[in-house]
């Protein structure tokens, strides 16, 4: 499922509050789908504004789409949320799968051709965290940025 970037103004707050969404459906196994899932959300930053978050955000989504579409034994759903309020944006992507373990950061050998990815996530996220769902889990990273 893809939702086109719709605005949606938050009320109540001191300044305006304009919240933008995307939701992708993926398919487990899939690795085609990470490149589609970084080149739909490189499209949607452009289209909300917000190009300098293109980079890292599509780098840490790599990550967390690829431990969710190989290490677990579903698909997975992601999702990511801009809210802007006045110069301050706020993007938020979350990719949910049904495996109840959390997977943590480990260091990985020098050698090793994986397990760097929540070591990346942990260090060019603004903010990061597993949160449990009442089946499986969503693994979430944040970046701020300014509107362009």
């Amino acid at each position: 499922m893809d939702r086109r970037p719709e605005a949606r103004p938050v009320r109540g707050a001191a300044e305006t509050t304009v919240t933008r969404e995307l939701r992708r459906r993926l398919r487990h196994a899939d690795l085609s789908a990470v490149a589609e899932a970084r080149g739909l959300l490189r499209r949607r930053l452009a289209d909300w504004g917000v190009p300098d978050l293109r980079d890292t955000a599509e780098l840490l989504l790599s990550e967390v789409v690829t431990n969710a579409l190989v290490h677990t034994g579903g698909g997975a759903l992601l999702t990511a949320t801009l809210l802007t309020q006045g110069q301050r944006t706020r993007l938020r992507v979350e990719v949910q799968d049904d495996a109840p373990h959390r997977p943590y950061p480990r260091p990985a050998s020098d050698d090793a051709s994986g397990g760097r990815g929540l070591l990346i996530v942990r260090a060019l996220a603004d903010a990061w965290g597993v949160r449990p769902q009442p089946v499986g889990k969503s693994v979430w990273f944040e970046l701020t940025g300014d509107p362009g």
